[in-house]
């Protein structure tokens, strides 16, 4: 469910109301916010709840189960950025992964609170992405998002070389194996998207690259040699480029398939303002080189709307598919 004062109950909710393709939809979280977002938005609940303490059965069913910490006494209100928030889905995350290596074939996850994680002893992990590598160990991994093109709008392909540093640790953070590994990984899960001869672009970390050399030589010390060797290696990369033009040449159509098919970004919000900026309501976290299938909506809480019935659950269902056609 994610933080339970945040809007994962509602697009959990909304999601599943919309989703096409007949799945097992097990969750782990809360009745009562579930409850109330499905109230207000005049769904009808099709869930049945299960005490945590009782064993999970896979029935390979279409069916929608909530493992409901609430009948196992846990209960609201429940608080934003609060300890027993960050104690609640900090857990379900937990069982939800131990439901995947029991033989669920995906995790989705809903949104967090790092603050409300912190707060309850787990400010080792600065999200989910961290947490799942851990569990599943995975020293090779990294955050790909996926917004497919629609009737009206492009699609693009974005994958984060760091994640979550601060950005001024970006550039110790950065070697020529890390941007090497997130070549490779972009590589090998647009093939698993069914594109089978990826083109791929690689951003500078630099403005314009570096201006060979003038405004830094990550470029041209990090960046340049990992894309050498991917080149070397058959891959169709290229880089790095300036990031501030680049993206452009990275937004597919319906009826146009972009120069490059998806952007290396050497950190956080370098990939992901453009992304948001084109598609929050319908991109896709995937985090790649698990031995596991995990995806989640591209969103945060947004304390500021829960309960209100205002949250759009087009990343969350599309988190669903893309979890389903993986």
């Amino acid at each position: 469910m994610g933080d339970p004062a945040g809007i994962g109950a509602e697009v959990i909710v909304k999601a599943l109301q919309l989703l096409k393709t007949p799945a097992e939809v097990i969750t782990f979280g809360a009745h009562s916010p579930m409850l109330a977002a499905a109230s207000a938005a005049g769904i009808t609940p099709t869930w049945t709840r299960q005490a945590p303490s009782e064993p999970i059965t896979f029935t390979r069913q279409p069916r929608c189960l909530l493992i409901d910490d609430e009948l196992a006494g846990a209960h609201g209100p429940y608080a934003p950025d609060s300890q027993l928030g960050g104690q609640l889905s900090f857990g379900w995350v937990m069982r939800t992964i131990e439901c995947v290596k029991a033989g669920a074939h995906a995790a989705v996850t809903g949104p967090i609170s790092k603050l409300a994680w912190s707060l309850a002893g787990q400010a080792q992990f600065p999200g989910h992405t961290e947490l799942f590598a851990q569990e599943f160990g995975s020293e090779r991994y990294a955050m790909f998002f996926h917004a497919p093109p629609t009737d009206t709008a492009p699609g693009m392909n974005v994958i984060l070389a760091t994640v979550h540093i601060p950005l001024m640790h970006v550039a110790r953070h950065l070697s020529v194996s890390r941007v090497i590994d997130t070549i490779e990984l972009a590589n090998e899960t647009l093939k698993k998207l069914g594109i089978p001869d990826p083109s791929i672009a690689v951003c500078g970390l630099n403005p314009h690259a570096g201006e060979g050399g003038l405004l830094g030589v990550e470029d041209q010390t990090v960046i340049e040699p990992a894309v050498k060797h991917c080149a070397h290696n058959g891959i169709r990369v290229t880089g790095p480029h300036p990031a501030d033009t680049i993206f452009s040449q990275a937004l597919t159509t319906q009826q146009h398939r972009a120069k490059y098919d998806v952007v290396v970004a050497m950190y956080h919000d370098q990939g992901l303002i453009a992304l948001k900026t084109l598609a929050w309501d319908r991109a896709v976290n995937v985090t790649v080189g698990l031995r596991a299938t995990r995806t989640s909506p591209d969103h945060g809480t947004a304390f500021n709307i829960a309960g209100q019935n205002r949250a759009n659950p087009g990343s969350m269902l599309a988190a669903l598919n893309l979890a389903l056609q993986l």
